[in-house]
């Protein structure tokens, strides 16, 4: 019973992971943009920066005037409980206007056990992917010097090759805007060894397959940015943390950031420790292995000194770290995959809310979560860091509504009337939408695929034929959509918004608004489409199962009543065999199951040290679907060829059947593959 205590539980945290990763990518949005038609025509560069305006809810307040009094007694309000429910150690917040800093403030923690406040001019956090800001800032300083053409193939600058999709080579301008095309990389993205390999060598070991056509689909990449820290690198001469250092730390006055792995001996007694619960122990140090994606470790200060010179058009205190006019192209070049939602820029992305330009980056590894917005034409920048994501992953909702209630507070949009589509074409609408979707941002060419499965995002209509997708609110409760255009809905209790592309009369494609810039979602492909393969694969696990259980059982029956099987010796071997095949697929689909669990159950076997479990998990499976089937077949094609009863027949068929699910599985989600990158 434990094998199958076992297989059920590596099935449950297959389709747990790729769950959880969705939902987290769901809660830890910022949120709005504009209200526009859907997207029925190619995706292409919009000429104009201008972001149109975003919808404000009825009944929108007045503005409070953003001061470092009131901004630090809303703090005081919104932070201690909010730590204390979440069971997360600390924060760090800091806000900036009009090229000063309003108020930076140190929340919880930042080493519980000794009791060490988060102070935010020295604690070190880990913004994680907010570092990408840097790496697209360095680029921009290459471009400015005319060492980087941002439409160029980047092979030119490189010393190994990225392959061409389509006949198209990657482009820096792709790189910053996610939409080069690579599938999701896992491998080496992260761990606690500090000899792990650098992010040269990642980048050298394993180039992730292009699997959408370049300039199409916005699939967030670490590999992309590390690629782009990489060719800071080779066009300037000099390593990438000395550029960091010399060139933007050291104008902007960071001086206590670094992007270094391991920390250097005068920051690492700054340094938060990293907890996953305030109430739990801390882990060890994160070492991310594409480090131009998110190895940052910085004090809350020295954020708001970056946020400073983005808003004043990369001048800090009169140093500059880019031309004015480089800045505005930084902050000003959207790309428009699927309107109205928010759009990627270069390197950062849209968060519009309440009428608002508003640009933005967020950031994860296991334990820090950051947020940091910049108001274009306010000049205020909002910045919050927390060391660990809390009681049921609460940091991912908090940091979202933090956003959304600081704009809310401070620059609450006018009060507009409320448009929405009639009921009638409101329900065929989203009767368009049901089906399975699956996330641009995956894995697709490795044994990885076969995550997605269990995680495809089901879209559909509830009772009253309104659109229903699994994207909670706050309170866990279905978000109410209201189609407010044509292919467009607002959630009536927040600023979220979805849009879906329609071609030919069929939604194709859709996203929210808080992943849209870099994830969309895309209908399944039939054959891999979880509404009848899921099923099927149960099933197929249940017939298995059970002609693995009762073989032993009817054994012991059988010798206990003294009861044999009237079967002749070809018939008998086919019986027996069947029995060893259904273990051996239940065995290899076990193996996967605990393989993968192992893999994302601790980050450090995202390595090469897991090579050796890859590779038994990929030749006993192969070995085992192909054995097991065979089996199955030849009992198969002996119960059909003999006079065994109907009984015997069914059930033959139905193993047969079980199998071919089994392997249809297995190649369609590359688990016939062998290769230790993924």
């Amino acid at each position: 019973m434990r094998i199958l205590t076992f297989l059920a539980t590596a099935l449950l945290t297959l389709g747990t992971l790729s769950a959880t990763a969705q939902k987290t990518a769901t809660a830890q949005r910022s949120v709005p943009a504009p209200s526009l038609a859907p997207a029925t025509t190619p995706p292409a560069v919009a000429p104009s920066a201008t972001a149109p305006p975003a919808a404000a809810p009825a009944g929108a307040s007045a503005a409070v005037p953003l001061t470092a009094d009131d901004l630090n007694a809303w703090l005081d309000g919104y932070m201690p409980y909010a730590l204390h429910t979440g069971d997360i150690a600390g924060a760090v917040v800091a806000v900036v206007k009009d090229g000063q800093i309003v108020t930076e403030r140190g929340f919880g923690y930042a080493d519980v056990e000794k009791r060490t406040p988060v102070d935010p001019k020295l604690t070190l956090f880990r913004p994680g992917s907010v570092s990408k800001l840097f790496t697209w800032t360095a680029v921009m300083q290459q471009v400015e010097q005319g060492k980087i053409d941002l439409d160029a193939d980047v092979n030119q600058y490189l010393d190994f090759k990225i392959p061409a999709r389509d006949g198209k080579p990657v482009t820096m301008r792709e790189l910053m805007q996610h939409v080069a095309g690579f599938e999701e990389q896992a491998k080496g993205i992260m761990s606690e060894d500090p000899k792990s390999p650098g992010f040269e060598a990642l980048l050298k070991q394993w180039v992730p397959e292009r699997v959408f056509a370049p300039g199409t689909t916005p699939a967030y990449s670490n590999y992309g940015a590390s690629l782009a820290g990489y060719i800071v690198q080779r066009v300037s001469g000099e390593s990438f943390d000395d550029y960091l250092d010399k060139h933007i730390f050291a104008p902007l006055d960071m001086t206590h950031s670094t992007f270094r792995q391991p920390l250097p001996a005068n920051l690492e007694p700054l340094m938060s420790k990293c907890y996953s619960l305030a109430s739990e122990p801390p882990k060890g140090y994160e070492i991310i292995g594409p480090a131009p994606a998110g190895s940052l470790a910085s004090p809350g200060e020295d954020m708001a000194h970056f946020m400073i010179a983005h808003l004043q058009n990369g001048e800090y205190h009169g140093n500059r770290i880019l031309k004015a006019e480089t800045a505005e192209m930084m902050h000003n070049s959207p790309l428009t995959i699927l309107p109205p939602l928010n759009r990627m820029e270069l390197g950062f992305f849209e968060t519009n809310i309440n009428g608002r330009e508003v640009i933005a980056h967020l950031g994860d590894t296991q334990c820090f979560h950051t947020s940091l917005h910049l108001f274009l034409k306010e000049g205020v920048g909002f910045y919050v860091s927390f060391n660990s994501p809390g009681k049921a992953g609460a940091v991912g909702g908090l940091r979202g509504a933090m956003f959304e209630d600081f704009a809310d507070r401070y620059f609450p949009a006018a009060e507009t009337a409320a448009t929405a589509v009639d009921a009638k074409t409101s329900a065929e609408h989203a009767a368009l939408l049901k089906g399975h979707w699956v996330n641009s941002r995956a894995s697709q060419s490795s044994f990885l695929a076969a995550v997605g499965l269990f995680g495809q995002t089901k879209a559909g209509v509830n009772a009253k034929g309104e659109l229903a997708v699994p994207f909670d609110g706050l309170n866990g409760k279905p978000r109410h959509w209201v189609e407010t255009a044509p292919f467009v809905w607002r959630d009536q209790d927040s600023h979220e918004r979805l849009a879906a592309k329609v071609v030919d009369g069929k939604v194709v494609r859709f996203s929210i608004d808080g992943i849209s810039p870099f994830m969309v979602l895309d209908r399944v492909e039939w054959y891999a489409d979880a509404a009848w393969l899921l099923p099927a694969l149960y099933g197929a696990l249940a017939a298995l199962l059970l002609t693995a259980v009762f073989w032993p059982i009817t054994a012991i029956v059988r010798r206990r009543f003294g009861a044999g099987l009237a079967l002749g010796p070809d018939a008998l071997r086919a019986y027996r065999w069947s029995k060893v095949g259904s273990i051996l697929l239940l065995a290899a689909l076990g193996l996967w199951g605990f393989t993968i669990i192992r893999m994302f159950g601790d980050f450090n076997n995202l390595s090469n040290k897991f090579n050796g479990t890859i590779r038994f998990a990929e030749v006993f499976g192969i070995l085992a679907f192909l054995l097991g089937s065979a089996l199955i077949a030849w009992n198969l094609w002996t119960v059909w060829k003999g006079t065994r009863r109907w009984p015997a027949k069914v059930w033959s068929i139905v193993l047969a059947l079980s199998a071919f699910i089994v392997l249809w599985f297995a190649f369609t989600f590359n688990l016939f593959t062998l290769g230790v990158y993924f």
